[in-house]
């Protein structure tokens, strides 16, 4: 990966919404009786080189579920997918994409529902949905993350379309997305610690509708480039199970994601991301166990 990226430059805000196509479905027949199915659209700036990005398929699969869940009893308008757990069992395309959503439980606290996005008739991603209610007041313990800078710096790496970072990850197309240089140090051919910072907006259009913004969080959450990058590692990092958390609905402003590992194996490692809003809150959380990448034959 080239170490020439681009400075960040601020740039207008658009006031389009390009998310909130993720998480605009329309209902379908369903194929199977007591289940919901809805269609949508996964565009092709939603991709990490050809291939739809996890996050997205989690965010517009957890709007499914909430659909769903809705129309099965409009009491339960309030809950919200606070957890998700997710297989994927195929990688695919951008476009027309299909889910399918059962409600497994239904409870005062607690409901559960699952889902699959479907693509030229086969299953391939699935999701475990757990929904309740978001947390609505300040927490009684989180530690601060105050080295962080609420906005990215002016050196910060852009995702912009055209830039070497954004080549691969189409998502800087989509919203606004810059990756810490202090912390990547795989930019500049170096080695360092196996941990990563972003920061990263929604569109305004986006950031205006509240349920988008939770659905952005969510795919926030795995965001960041495989860790063990920074140990050399490059290529595609395949996802064995990931696990996210909603915690709540973000405040108006930039993301900030933090991602660090507990350990970097021969075969597998695990990386933890922990989206901030621009108040310093918790808004959404991830741990996936991924394989590692094909080492760099250059290390």
């Amino acid at each position: 990966m080239t170490t020439e990226l681009t400075a960040h430059v601020e740039r207008p805000t658009a006031t389009d919404a390009p998310f909130s196509r993720v998480c605009a479905l329309t209902e379908v027949d369903p194929t199977a009786p007591g289940t919901g199915r809805y269609t949508g659209v996964i565009d092709e700036i939603w991709t990490i080189g050809k291939k739809v990005h996890g996050g997205t398929m989690v965010a517009g699969s957890a709007a499914a579920a909430t659909n769903w869940l809705r129309a099965t009893d409009p009491a339960l308008a309030e809950m919200a997918p606070i957890a998700a757990s997710t297989d994927f069992l195929g990688a695919p395309e951008p476009g027309a994409v299909d889910y399918e959503v059962s409600v497994r439980k239904i409870g005062r606290q607690i409901c559960l529902a699952d889902v699959t996005l479907i693509q030229g008739d086969r299953g391939l991603v699935r999701t475990a949905f757990t929904f309740g209610r978001l947390d609505d007041v300040a927490p009684v313990y989180a530690p601060e993350h105050g080295d962080m800078p609420a906005e990215p710096p002016a050196d910060a790496a852009d995702y912009a379309d055209g830039s070497p970072m954004g080549k691969i990850v189409h998502v800087g197309q989509g919203a606004d997305l810059f990756l810490d240089r202090d912390w990547a140090r795989f930019l500049e051919g170096q080695r360092g610690e196996p941990r990563l910072r972003l920061w990263m907006r929604p569109r305004a259009g986006d950031q205006a509708d509240p349920e988008v913004a939770a659905y952005f969080a969510i795919m926030s959450a795995d965001m960041s480039p495989p860790v063990p990058m920074n140990l050399g590692h490059f290529g595609w990092a395949p996802t064995v199970q990931m696990t996210t958390y909603l915690r709540r609905r973000p405040a108006p402003g930039w993301l900030r994601v933090i991602a660090t590992t507990h350990e970097v194996g021969e075969r597998m490692f695990d990386e933890d991301q922990l989206v901030l809003d621009s108040t310093g809150a918790v808004v959404a959380q991830s741990r996936q166990l991924a394989l590692i990448p094909v080492r760099d034959p250059r290390a």
